[in-house]
């Protein structure tokens, strides 16, 4: 996690090397804060996994010291001589002693003689982490019984081996990134942290409290290793490091699955219990049910293969081998649908609608534009390389309709009425023989009601700048109008299109959401339901916004 350094010996290290190896200084306020929380008796054994320059253990020597402790040994392991060093002197200013062993930390043994293990793991991720030390760490991973597939990053296998060097009701206080709480490849940690703790405590920020990360933080505080696990979690929420004090009892619960994501902000009782009701009433359930979600079309090089209509007339290439498009990107995609006359006024204004995709024989300005491709290094992008032949995008057939990937307010579903295919930056959804003329025609406008404005916050992630990203896998699980539903108010919903159109060109989408509430809500959540689902909406984009704003 980047911050602040506490000390940093003259030429010892760089910015860049540090963050090659992942090694980035934890605030005084948090190293405190998890310190003052793990560190219990005078006779306190501490270790700090990846020491770097030792805040942790300078806060935990400051803890011991307070409980009456004299000249206390602490103890850490850190890969990089200088910074060890370091470590040691700050500890000696501290008033401590520092046992500091400089060595990859998988290489070292399991030694469960820790009451405490606290620290900020190295955070690599998989694509930059290779060779014998990620080997290492999947395998020690692997000896507590926690299979990591090859997408987890670092810090993953780091917490598995941290807790491995407690005694039986220790205490482990760490400093991760927030992916813990959603990405599939942390689900064995979830599972691993609940199964192997007495208690696991979250806390989430507000605000980034590291405004150069690339990852939101939580900080996790797991409490009694392998004694009576409960498989119940709590989450606190505060604003900032500067604020941890006053942190209340947060809020409890308990997932059904030890690897089902975890939310940074649970959703009110009142909401869940309305929205469950729902689902059991068939009137809504996951858009699942409608059909299957799929990635577009990836090219490996958009600005080769995606042309615009004047730029496909002046190199010469017929119709024959292109294909329609909608445009990357999805600001063109905030509508009800995407039309014929859409993809024409896009084309017009530059934009590239279409897609080269060669015919069984190419005419002979493509040839020429395929030899350019491979002139200017294009048929050496990863992507394009791995095929064969390198310029033939895989595409699949057009989608019935699209659905937005990254989204500043919500994720929305478009008619692909205009029957273009689409690249990765939005996915597209094939829906199912029985429903597809009728979601088509009305579940982009139904899905702009409260419950599923909410669901995409649910089943989404926040990302960096507050942007909301909504995977295929995840998007099956999105909650939506259930075709029952929309059969009783299709003729109501279709009435209503124009209207919610024109506020949604006026960038009035709550205006839009109010109007689709008063049709499909009404009987499904009474006013205090409707309330408390919106409220939480509400409440939940707001905090991805601010944090995104906060981190610019």
């Amino acid at each position: 996690m980047p911050t602040t350094p506490q000390y940093v010996a003259p030429g010892s290290d760089s910015t860049s090397a540090r963050k090659a190896r992942g090694a980035f200084y934890t605030d005084d306020a948090i190293a405190t804060h998890l310190a003052d929380w793990a560190v219990r008796a005078p006779s306190d054994r501490v270790l700090e996994p990846s020491a770097g320059e030792a805040s942790f253990l300078v806060a935990a020597v400051g803890r011991l010291r307070e409980l009456g402790a004299e000249n206390p040994t602490v103890y850490g392991v850190e890969i990089h001589p200088p910074a060890a060093k370091a470590a040691r002197q700050l500890i000696l200013s501290a008033g401590g002693r520092g046992d500091i062993r400089v060595s990859d930390f998988f290489v070292t043994n399991t030694r469960p003689v820790h009451d405490a293990v606290i620290g900020n793991p190295p955070f690599i991720r998989y694509q930059d982490w290779t060779g014998a030390q990620r080997d290492r760490a999947r395998f020690s991973a692997l000896h507590q019984g926690v299979a990591l597939s090859g997408l987890a990053s670092s810090w993953a296998p780091f917490v598995v081996h941290a807790a491995a060097q407690l005694k039986v009701g220790g205490r482990l206080g760490m400093v991760l990134p927030a992916e813990l709480l959603t990405v599939n490849y942390a689900a064995p940690v979830r599972r691993f942290l609940l199964e192997n703790f007495g208690s696991v405590e979250l806390v989430v920020f507000d605000e980034q409290v590291f405004p150069d990360a690339e990852a939101d933080t939580v900080l996790v505080k797991a409490d009694g290793w392998r004694r009576s696990p409960s498989g119940v979690a709590r989450l606190s929420q505060t604003r900032n490091a500067s604020t941890l004090a006053g942190l209340d009892g947060g809020v409890t619960w308990t997932p059904q699955s030890p690897t089902d994501r975890w939310f940074a902000q649970p959703l009110s009782t009142t909401s869940l219990d309305a929205i469950a009701a729902a689902i059991v009433a068939g009137l809504f359930g996951p858009l699942q049910n409608y059909g299957e979600t799929s990635l577009g079309a990836v090219t490996g090089a958009n600005r080769y293969f995606a042309l615009s209509p004047e730029r496909a007339k002046r190199l010469g290439i017929p119709t024959r081998d292109l294909v329609k498009i909608s445009p990357p990107g999805s600001a063109h995609l905030r509508g009800l649908a995407f039309t014929d006359s859409a993809f024409t006024r896009l084309g017009q204004a530059g934009e590239p609608t279409w897609l080269l995709s060669p015919s069984a024989e190419p005419a002979a300005a493509t040839i020429r534009y395929i030899a350019e491709g491979e002139d200017t290094g294009v048929s050496d992008a990863y992507k394009c390389k791995v095929r064969k032949p390198w310029w033939k995008v895989p595409l699949l057939a057009a989608p019935d309709l699209f659905l937005t990937y990254m989204n500043a307010d919500t994720v929305r579903l478009v008619t692909n009425d205009a029957g273009v295919r689409h690249l990765n930056s939005v996915h597209g959804v094939y829906l199912a023989d029985d429903v597809r003329e009728l979601a088509r025609e009305i579940l982009p406008v139904a899905s702009l009601n409260s419950i599923t404005l909410l669901g995409a916050e649910y089943a989404g992630r926040s990302y960096g700048g507050g942007i909301l990203k909504m995977e295929p896998r995840e998007a099956d699980s999105w909650w939506m109008p259930s075709p029952e539903l929309l059969r009783t108010h299709r003729n109501t919903l279709l009435d209503l299109k124009p209207r919610v159109q024109r506020l949604l060109q006026a960038k009035n989408l709550l205006g839009a959401v109010e109007l689709v509430d008063a049709v499909l809500l009404d009987g499904v959540l009474d006013d205090e339901q409707l309330t408390a689902v919106r409220t939480d909406r509400h409440d939940w984009m707001n905090r991805r916004t601010v944090r995104g704003k906060s981190g610019k």
